[in-house]
C-alpha cells in the first residue's frame, strides 16, 4: 500500500512541476505581449487574466512588477541569444544566418519587449548584464562573418541590426491586429536586407552618417535610454 502512495505522490508532485512550469511560461509570455501593447505599469490582473491563471497563481511565481519585469527581459534575452547561436551554427552562409536571426528577433519580439521595459530593469544587474552579453556575441560574429564573406556591407555595424529591429519590432500606431503588425514587419525585414546586401554598396550612393558600434548604442542607451529605444 505505501508503494501505491509513493507512486502516486510521485505522479502528483512530477504533475504539479509541470503545471508550475507551464503557469510560468504562460506568465511570461503574457506579459511580454501585454507590456509591448499597454506598458509595463499596466495592471498585473490583466496579464493574470492573459495568460490564462488567476493573480495569486502569478504572485507566487513573481511576488511583485519588478520582479516580473526582469524574469521577462532575461527570458527574452536567453530565447534570443538561443536563436542567434541557432543561426550562426545552422547556416552556411553568413548573411543567411544573420537574416534569420533577425525575422526571429521579431518574432521573439525582443526589439518591442526590452524598450516597454525600460525604467523597470537595470544592467547594473549582473544577471542581466551577462544575458544581454550572451545575446549579443553570436550576433556580432554573424555581421563580422558576413562582412568578411563579401555578403554585407562593409559600412554596416552593430548598432544599425539593433536600431533596425527596434524601428521594424515596434507596433505601428492605429492598433493594428498583432498577428498583421507583425506580418508586416517581417516584409520590412525583407526589403531591408535587400539594402544590406554588400552586392549593392557599390551602385548606391554612401549611407548618411556614422554608424554605431555596439559600444556606443549601449552608451546611448544607458544614457538616453527612451532614444536609443533600449537597444540590447
Amino acid at each position: 500500500m505505501s508503494a501505491i502512495n509513493g507512486r502516486i505522490s510521485s505522479k502528483s508532485s512530477r504533475e504539479l512541476r509541470a503545471d508550475a512550469r507551464r503557469n510560468r511560461r504562460q506568465v511570461l509570455d503574457a506579459a511580454a505581449q501585454v507590456f509591448v501593447e499597454q506598458g509595463a505599469d499596466v495592471p498585473l490582473d490583466d496579464i493574470a487574466r492573459r495568460a490564462g491563471v488567476g493573480i495569486a497563481t502569478l504572485y507566487r511565481r513573481f511576488p511583485d512588477r519588478a520582479a516580473l519585469a526582469r524574469a521577462v527581459a532575461l527570458d527574452v534575452l536567453a530565447r534570443t541569444a538561443d536563436e542567434a547561436r541557432a543561426a550562426e551554427a545552422e547556416e552556411a552562409d553568413p548573411f543567411d544566418g544573420l537574416a534569420r536571426y533577425m525575422h526571429r528577433a521579431l518574432d521573439l519580439r525582443i526589439s518591442a519587449v526590452m524598450p516597454a521595459l525600460l525604467g523597470h530593469i537595470s544592467f547594473e544587474d549582473e544577471e542581466l548584464r551577462l544575458a544581454r552579453a550572451q545575446a549579443v556575441a553570436p550576433v556580432l560574429r554573424l555581421i563580422d562573418a558576413a562582412q568578411a564573406a563579401g555578403r554585407l556591407r562593409s559600412d554596416v555595424a552593430f548598432g544599425d541590426i539593433g536600431v533596425l529591429l527596434v524601428r521594424l519590432g515596434r507596433p505601428l500606431p492605429g492598433g493594428l491586429p498583432a498577428e498583421l503588425d507583425v506580418r508586416l514587419a517581417h516584409r520590412h525585414l525583407d526589403l531591408v536586407l535587400i539594402a544590406l546586401a554588400a552586392q549593392f554598396e557599390s551602385t548606391t550612393a554612401p549611407l548618411s552618417g556614422s554608424a554605431l558600434s555596439l559600444t556606443e548604442l549601449q552608451g546611448l542607451a544607458a544614457d538616453h535610454p527612451r532614444a536609443a529605444g533600449g537597444a540590447h
